[in-house]
């Protein structure tokens, strides 16, 4: 539309606006390199010309295999520079994910990272069409025998030109973002300009985020676009920090010498800072943390908020590009007690800024279930943060926004505040003897054992009741308690029925943004049984 009072929301246009206030501040930090916010711009525009010169234009699609540095950042400009879509990719997937992901998508362009070149080999001979390979050659030697240009030479070779055909709409595709295929294979969740750009100035709002701000990547940039942090960090003209690997000693030595202000990443990832010998003497007092990806317990918000780290617990799914609610404080939760904070911050909360009030909890008839943080209902949402629909995928969508909003499949109370809080994915609710069981809930008590690093509950087959629970423990280290004792510290604190059964100690397995994989144990344990479907 061509008005003086419309103007379509492109997230490209952070990048821009950030070029024009702070040209010379630091954008990008990785290692010794640093990058202005100049040199960035270049950057991109040089990747946007080169991709251009290898064919890519308007509406084609351009993957992305790399770990947390300045290309990955790069990627979520250059493309739709030219009206193209980003495909980040998880590189912990099997190659056999991988190449349905960039056969499914129809990506022209794969840029990976050298230490990824087995996995690259391995999807060549998985792919029938033609795919342009670039390699980013960081730590690990480059490939020669994968044809393509190397990343730096590969900018080098094309012009810095703002002269590109871009976005034809806010409401074009600008990423899409594959599900964890944990029902099957991946799902492509599309993300429209207007919602990237949205969920971004949300980030902004809610985190607090400014030209001051200093954010280190421990969240894959993969993982719904780093959660929209990639633009929303640049949209307040902040400084990257790119860190390759979440290693807890790597984290603590960046948010010392880079003056870190700000971080996200999941339980998983809180709790391996806490527990790393690395912890000893840390003072995280003036960090920002927003915690997701899966729902932390009070000990985990209690423990590094004991540090000095200021917890922001936020929920959402890819397909609402990441964040849509966050556990906003109130006014007098400062003079509770840490128990009484750290169980309130626990909950889920309420819509984020950008969505509005566009949040419910609902029974099977689409009719809000009480506000009286008892009866439970399905979470839906529906506004501008919520895809797209699924790539190539009618029937899925349409199951998903059936009654007109967004399913998520997630079951929550509401409280009288209004707040909700979630009480388990409809797939992992324990039906035992008829009685309905929260996983979370129970997690949640076996957190609280002194001696527990991180734990998963799931239903295992019974001859008697159908299914009990079982849970699956990491010990922290030096600790040797029982399973028993796990099991009578869970029956002094919640319903005996609600205990585990059986208690198994070990590495618990996890996906790469640190979601603990229940459907992995729950194979294991069903193996040979038919499992109710609930």
């Amino acid at each position: 539309m061509d008005a003086a009072w419309y103007q379509d929301l492109d997230p490209t246009g952070f990048l821009a606006r950030s070029l024009r206030v702070y040209p010379d501040k630091t954008a990008v930090i990785y290692n010794d390199r640093r990058y202005s916010y100049s040199q960035l711009y270049e950057r991109v525009k040089r990747l946007a010309s080169a991709l251009k010169g290898l064919g890519v234009g308007r509406g084609d699609r351009v993957a992305f295999l790399l770990p947390n540095i300045p290309p990955m950042l790069e990627a979520h400009f250059g493309p739709m520079s030219i009206g193209a879509v980003l495909v980040a990719i998880n590189y912990r997937l099997s190659a056999r994910e991988i190449a349905h992901i960039i056969d499914h998508s129809g990506s022209k362009v794969l840029v990976f990272d050298s230490e990824f070149a087995p996995v690259v080999r391995e999807v060549q001979g998985r792919m029938d069409s033609d795919l342009t390979f670039v390699q980013v050659v960081d730590t690990a030697p480059g490939a020669e025998d994968i044809p393509g240009p190397e990343y730096e030479a590969f900018l080098a070779s094309a012009p810095p030109s703002d002269h590109h055909a871009g976005l034809t709409s806010e409401l074009d595709t600008i990423a899409i973002n594959y599900t964890s295929g944990t029902t099957g294979m991946p799902k492509g969740v599309q993300y429209n300009a207007r919602g990237a750009y949205l969920n971004a100035l949300g980030e902004v709002i809610e985190m607090g985020l400014s030209s001051r701000s200093r954010y280190l990547w421990t969240l894959p940039m993969f993982h719904c676009n780093g959660w929209c942090y990639t633009w929303a960090v640049t949209a307040a003209g902040g400084t990257h920090v790119c860190l390759r690997r979440p290693d807890p000693a790597d984290i603590y030595g960046l948010i010392r010498q880079e003056g870190v202000t700000h971080m996200c990443g999941a339980p998983t990832v809180l709790i391996s800072m806490y527990s790393s010998p690395a912890a000893e003497g840390q003072d995280l007092t003036g960090l920002t943390i927003a915690t997701a990806g899966a729902p932390p317990s009070p000990q985990v918000i209690r423990t590094m908020e004991g540090m000095g780290a200021s917890i922001h617990h936020l929920y959402g799914l890819t397909e609402t590009y990441g964040p849509h609610t966050i556990c906003a404080a109130q006014p007098g939760w400062q003079d509770l007690t840490t128990e009484e904070l750290a169980r309130l911050k626990a909950r889920q909360g309420v819509p984020y800024v950008v969505a509005g009030d566009f949040l419910r909890v609902v029974d099977a008839n689409m009719q809000d279930v009480s506000d009286d943080g008892v009866a439970i209902g399905e979470v839906v949402m529906r506004g501008n943060n919520v895809m797209s629909g699924y790539l190539d995928d009618v029937e899925s969508t349409q199951e998903a926004f059936r009654g007109g909003w967004f399913h998520s499949g997630d079951l929550a109370v509401r409280h009288p505040d209004g707040y909700i809080e979630l009480q388990d994915r409809a797939k992992d609710i324990i039906i035992s003897g008829g009685e309905n069981i929260s996983s979370q809930e129970v997690e949640k008590v076996i957190m609280e054992h002194p001696g527990v690093l991180e734990v998963c509950v799931i239903a295992v087959p019974d001859e008697r009741w159908g299914e009990v629970p079982k849970a699956f423990v990491t010990r922290k280290p030096g600790e040797e308690m029982p399973g028993e004792e796990i099991i009578e510290f869970c029956k002094e604190r919640i319903a005996r029925f609600k205990a585990p059964k059986y208690v198994e100690f070990g590495d618990l397995p996890k996906t790469a943004t640190g979601k603990v994989q229940k459907y992995v144990l729950r194979e294991v344990e069903w193996r040979g049984y038919q499992k109710s479907i609930h």
